[in-house]
């Protein structure tokens, strides 16, 4: 099933990097997706909304001071989401998916 909370060109990639793992932090996401801090919040956001992705914040391990850090996971409901997306993006495709 086609899932427009998902196809956004940034919730799509979020959501592939989240895929593959348990648990991204927010500094790892915006490094490896190339999104500000402000583009990720509104893109994690959003995805929060639809209630697929949580975050979850926690003292850091590698500061000493009292900063927080966020750490953002795909829900189930989010996981099956994502794979039927994919799978109705497949389908679109048809046979060029093939080639």
């Amino acid at each position: 099933m086609f899932d427009a909370a998902i196809h956004a060109p940034n919730r799509l990639r979020l959501c592939s990097a989240l895929r593959v793992v348990d648990r991204a932090d927010f500094g790892a996401l915006r490094e490896v997706l190339l999104l500000s801090d402000a583009s990720l919040s509104k893109t994690i956001s959003g995805l929060m909304d639809a209630g697929y992705v949580v975050t979850k914040k926690a003292p850091s391990l590698a500061r000493s001071d009292a900063r927080l850090t966020t750490s953002v996971s795909m829900t189930a409901e989010g996981r099956r989401a994502f794979d039927r997306h994919i799978a109705a993006l497949r389908e679109l495709a048809g046979d060029a998916w093939e080639a």
